[in-house]
């Protein structure tokens, strides 16, 4: 029985020694060895309760003079639940007030909100920051997701342009200029994007002011320019004049360093408007120049710019007849 008991005390003991060099060792063991588990268990806690923001707020390029900043993406909406809240901005939220959330624009900018779908526009308020989920640009309140038809899809894709703080808030008229917003997105296969747009005012008037300094001065210049040959680059020819402003606002888009213009001429009795870009020295220029709209899937048609008040689409089967051949050799290279 003695020995019984001993051994009974011994294995006790030597039970107690055990766990406590377990322990011990568990302590002096690096935080990523002891703690996997316990990460494991926070973060997916954590997601509960913490949001965690996954989409990068959207690049918008710096404001330009004569150009207005164009949103496009996803919107949705946010209603009764978040009634009387405090925003981002200080303001209590609330949802029959022309207000919406976004990530980066400063509090108090005014947005031209229009839904692709409907064409029903509202002009809003940037009170709050988000959203910050499934690609979407823009959270309207719910008085101003209404009339979009948001509360029953959910969400729709809009185009968003930044107008003057003076702009009264709430429901207004369809841009003019609906039409060059869709033709001026440079990335329209993109969920979301912001670029800069051309006004219409500024437009002919930028492609009059680079056309004049880049013209020599001179009678002898003068004279020696209307002896050389020039050509131009026709983007498109239209009978309605919003199509061709489009047009131009898309070339210009691409490169808003080209001389492009609308050019407006009558044939057989029908108004008709061509978008040129001219007047280039050069056959060689005027192809490149075609090229390089073509990559942006433009397709245009180089023409000898005398051609600019006459017919506006003749029958050339080789223009590049025109070219001399050292033009057409530095092409092909």
């Amino acid at each position: 029985m003695p020995v019984t008991r001993l051994y009974y005390l011994s294995t006790t003991f030597l039970l107690h020694c055990f766990c406590w060099l377990v322990l011990g060792a568990g302590l002096v063991l690096p935080a990523s060895a002891r703690t996997h588990r316990v990460h494991k268990l926070h973060h997916r806690h954590a997601r509960r309760r913490v949001y965690i923001p996954h989409m990068l707020p959207t690049i918008i390029p710096d404001a330009r003079t004569g150009y207005s900043t164009v949103l496009r993406g996803r919107a949705s909406w946010y209603g009764k639940y978040f009634q009387g809240m405090k925003t981002t901005s200080g303001e209590r939220f609330n949802r029959h007030e022309y207000t919406c959330a976004h990530k980066t624009l400063p509090f108090g900018t005014r947005l031209r909100v229009t839904n692709l779908d409907n064409g029903v526009t509202v002009v809003v308020r940037v009170t709050d920051r988000g959203p910050f989920r499934h690609e979407r640009i823009i959270d309207l309140a719910e008085v101003a997701a209404r009339p979009l038809g948001l509360l029953e899809a959910g969400a729709a894709t809009v185009v968003a342009e930044i107008v003057p703080p003076a702009t009264p808030l709430g429901l207004t008229d369809t841009p003019a200029n609906l039409e060059a917003m869709k033709e001026g997105d440079p990335r329209p296969e993109a969920p979301f994007t912001a670029y800069l747009l051309p006004t219409f005012e500024a437009l002919n008037a930028v492609a009059h002011q680079d056309r004049a300094a880049t013209e020599p001065a001179g009678p002898l210049a003068t004279a020696a320019r209307a002896e050389m040959p020039r050509f131009m680059v026709q983007a498109g020819q239209f009978a309605d004049p919003e199509n061709a402003r489009a047009m131009l606002a898309r070339v210009l888009t691409i490169d808003q360093a080209l001389p492009a213009e609308v050019v407006t001429s009558t044939v057989d009795g029908r108004l008709l408007n061509r978008v040129v870009i001219g007047q280039l020295d050069s056959w060689l220029a005027a192809e490149t120049v075609r090229r390089n709209l073509q990559l942006w899937g433009v397709t245009g048609l180089v023409l000898p710019a005398s051609t600019a008040a006459s017919d506006p689409a003749p029958a050339y089967e080789n223009l590049a007849s025109i070219a001399t051949p050292r033009e057409t050799t530095g092409l092909r290279r």
